[in-house]
């Protein structure tokens, strides 16, 4: 069956008719499309398509900030439709190159982008930070858990006042770590540093370390598992990389968005934009349960978090979002 925002997880508020069937193309941000995060997710859905459709896609990672613009624009004068963009930081260098070619089809993962011919896809990562927060402050023995986000902006601070929500939800008590890696977008791929500083939350008490900080993240979970405590991992389901020592992953369904588009561009006809939003009510974001985790969420933490997603999609629990105060109630 062929995924469709439009029909199963969000409402569009704008239709572009797409003139003619052209070639996909996608724009990794920094990291590099296997970062085993959120780039390889996006990586992972354009991969799914061209499997799906026999088509083929054209692709490009950034290597420097001067390449965004750069690489929006080669895309477009090339006729690419439509051309998707991974991240959030697109979003300056999209307002402008959506309008140059307003005939063209660009989807923005992360951001919004107000133009008529931009789908954009956001995600309520903050409730899903929620649901892992209640799973580590349940398998922490010392009470002390930690955070460890990327780059230090609203965007990640949404991520770790879910986390701390959550947390505290079950344990009030619970002492919550947190540390940025940096103040550029060099943070998202610092793994040596991510190591560090989950070494040192660990120092002070942590067992079980959650991260958004893309592939910054590795070094996170590759220190928790040295150190015999938990990791927690984001965007993309990263249980596998230390089999019993990844609680949980924080996923979020950028694989799907990029499949859709992708595979809506083919229709032909109407590719559809405006903003769709993502969160626990339509499946948007989760948390991860495998064969690598299994034997570390019990019964009673699936349970905690099922009544939690049941309160969210009701409506009876609101997962406050740092992102409409650029302040957090748990802090």
């Amino acid at each position: 069956m062929k995924f469709t925002f439009g029909a199963i997880l969000g409402v569009c508020s704008a239709l572009v008719v797409n003139q003619a069937s052209a070639e996909s193309a996608i724009i990794y941000d920094l990291g590099g499309k296997f970062d085993k995060s959120f780039n390889e997710s996006a990586h992972n859905g354009a991969l799914r398509y061209g499997e799906a459709s026999g088509n083929s896609f054209s692709e490009f990672e950034l290597q420097s900030e001067a390449q965004r613009e750069q690489a929006l624009r080669r895309f477009a004068q090339r006729g690419h439709n439509p051309i998707i963009t991974a991240g959030f930081s697109f979003q300056s260098v999209l307002e402008v190159v959506a309008d140059d070619f307003p005939d063209t089809n660009f989807v923005a993962i992360d951001t919004v982008v107000d133009r008529p011919n931009v789908r954009s896809v956001v995600f309520r990562e903050h409730e899903g930070s929620y649901l892992v927060g209640i799973l580590a402050a349940m398998a922490s023995e010392s009470g002390t858990i930690g955070f460890v986000g990327g780059m230090d902006i609203p965007f990640i601070r949404r991520f770790s006042c879910g986390y701390v929500l959550g947390a505290r939800s079950v344990n009030p008590d619970v002492d919550v770590i947190q540390n940025m890696t940096g103040t550029t977008a060099a943070a998202w791929n610092d793994p040596v540093r991510g190591g560090e500083l989950t070494k040192t939350q660990i120092s002070e008490g942590a067992d079980v370390v959650y991260h958004a900080a893309g592939g910054t993240g590795r070094g996170v979970l590759q220190a928790a598992d040295d150190a015999g405590i938990l990791g927690i991992g984001v965007d993309s389901n990263q249980n596998y990389l230390h089999p019993g020592s990844v609680l949980t992953s924080m996923v979020k369904l950028v694989d799907e968005a990029v499949f859709a588009a992708m595979s809506d561009g083919d229709a032909g006809g109407e590719f559809s934009t405006g903003i769709v939003s993502l969160g626990v009510d339509n499946g948007g974001v989760s948390y991860s349960l495998d064969e690598h985790n299994a034997d570390l969420i019990s019964d009673e933490m699936k349970a905690a978090v099922s009544a939690a997603e049941a309160a969210i999609v009701s409506g009876d629990l609101e997962v406050h979002d740092f992102m409409t105060t650029t302040s957090c109630p748990a802090s």
